[in-house]
């Protein structure tokens, strides 16, 4: 398992105040969750069947801020600091930032939806957006270097490699385990065709949100 701790290759121009506050909405959700329990839970989960309905349309937004446990929500908002902040410092801005981020998780939710129409069960996490930031780091800080904890059984690695190999070794795992799924999405527990959706809308449409921006921090 390949978890990402920092980006070394540039240091911030500025806070990026729109991930703190996007990481501090998942965290009071999951609060929430804890304290109301299912109930909460399936109401504002995204089920497609229902979506493709016409109901509880305002499930695909809510569902991004949703978590199924502690480590689902931890690797989440890893992931969302490590590579996010740096796009919305450096690149994005905030404001621009938020909106990118929002758009990817509505193309993550779109596709799972497109891929199983009929299915009613829940659909929640921040993990589509979150791809779509992978995605759109990618495209604008491809050779950055990652510090990642390579995590074994019994050891723990420290490895320093592109952002190129990391994000594009993390797709190609969903595209797999995506098509492995394919006939029975259903019953994997993980909703591979939206982190696909979200990162497909992040290489497609982060060069539009930055347009007219200018890189910032790069080292001297």
């Amino acid at each position: 398992m390949l978890l990402p701790q920092r980006d070394e290759s540039r240091p911030l121009s500025r806070f990026p105040i729109a991930l703190a506050l996007i990481i501090t909405a998942n965290a009071i959700v999951f609060l929430i969750e804890l304290a109301l329990g299912d109930r909460f839970i399936l109401r504002y989960s995204m089920k497609p069947a229902e979506i493709v309905r016409g109901e509880h349309l305002e499930t695909l937004f809510t569902s991004m801020f949703m978590h199924a446990n502690i480590i689902h929500i931890a690797g989440n908002m890893i992931y969302l600091w490590v590579f996010g902040d740096e796009l919305e410092a450096n690149y994005l801005g905030p404001i621009r930032f938020a909106l990118f981020y929002l758009v990817c998780g509505l193309a993550a939710g779109a596709l799972q939806i497109a891929v199983d129409p009929n299915s009613t069960v829940p659909n929640l996490g921040a993990s589509g957006a979150i791809a779509g930031v992978l995605a759109g780091f990618q495209i604008v800080f491809p050779q950055d270097r990652i510090l990642v904890a390579i995590l074994g059984p019994l050891w723990i690695w420290h490895a320093r490699i592109t952002s190129f190999v990391l994000i594009g070794f993390w797709f190609a795992t969903q595209v797999i385990n995506g098509v492995g799924n394919i006939s029975s999405v259903q019953q994997s527990g993980v909703a591979y065709f939206a982190h696909i959706g979200g990162f497909i809308a992040g290489l497609v449409l982060v060069r539009l949100f930055g347009a007219g921006q200018q890189l910032a921090g790069d080292p001297d």
